[in-house]
């Protein structure tokens, strides 16, 4: 039996569905198929004798200035476009997306590791473990990765729903758009200098991965405000949220206590570090 072909994914089941009922207007035999990564909604060819009319249709579709007649046809058909409901999460679609930015979930899987550790009764050790030290206690000792330990540890449950959600949101983006050695450069400045920003004015008792997550939002709001053709961007209403928020953990009006410092050098290292890609990428293009 021959095994269907792929013709095209897309981000939305919706535009997927639209086009099978199309091509199948058309008399075409194709169906829906879930695939991994960013475009996990495939349209799959069944009969290969009809490859070079269905990679037409295709065209045709993408093509359109307006897809509304297409649905306003498939309604009068009786066959609206009908969405997946079993709420997959989907697994497949979820694996796709740690394959495809794999920076992303590891730091997830790292932070989800060390507070899962914590709840079974070593948060102190482990903490211990990850607090930063001074230049001279780190010489000494040549542990190193205490550098970074802070960002992966958190005091909460909110604590670290809030970080990982931002790190999914943002970080995601970033390291589709610019790949994955650019998100782990990010990453480990913003992480290194707001810890040590942090530590330097406030001492060891801190931990998260907010000065990153800070560091991610300045990166985002000033690449998109710096090279909005690179498609990255951050709406007006979240920066201005964060920075409000910043604000009000100096004026310490929250009901916890905030790494301030570790979250304003984190912000100014993501812009700063917005600011040097661009200019590279102006001086490699010439412009």
């Amino acid at each position: 039996m021959t095994e269907p072909s792929i013709l095209i994914g897309f981000q939305y089941e919706s535009h997927a569905r639209l086009l099978i009922h199309f091509m199948k207007s058309k008399g075409l035999d194709v169906g829906y198929c879930v695939m991994e990564g960013e475009y996990g909604h495939g349209v799959a060819l069944n009969n290969l004798s009809q490859k070079e009319t269905a990679e037409a249709c295709v065209s045709e579709f993408l093509s359109a200035s307006d897809h509304k007649e297409l649905q306003r046809q498939a309604w009068e058909s009786g066959e609206t476009v009908k969405l997946n409901t079993t709420h997959q999460f989907d697994w497949l679609s979820l694996k796709g997306g740690l394959l495809t930015t794999p920076i992303t979930g590891l730091i997830i899987l790292l932070c989800l590791a060390v507070y899962f550790a914590s709840l079974l009764g070593w948060h102190w050790d482990i903490f211990r473990s990850l607090s930063m030290q001074s230049f001279a206690a780190l010489t000494e000792s040549g542990q190193w990765w205490r550098l970074l330990g802070p960002a992966f540890f958190h005091f909460g449950a909110l604590h670290i729903i809030f970080n990982l959600l931002w790190w999914w949101t943002l970080g995601r983006q970033i390291e589709i758009k610019l790949g994955t050695s650019s998100l782990l450069l990010i990453f480990l400045t913003t992480a290194v200098v707001s810890n040590l920003i942090q530590y330097a004015l406030s001492g060891p008792n801190f931990g998260g991965l907010s000065g990153v997550v800070y560091g991610l939002v300045g990166f985002v709001w000033w690449i998109g405000w710096l090279k909005p053709s690179w498609g990255i961007n951050l709406p007006k209403p979240i920066v201005g949220f964060m920075l409000v928020w910043l604000v009000l953990g100096y004026a310490d009006l929250l009901w916890v206590d905030m790494a301030n410092e570790a979250h304003t050098s984190g912000l100014i290292s993501g812009c700063l570090l917005a600011f040097i890609w661009s200019r590279l990428a102006s001086e490699k293009s010439g412009k």
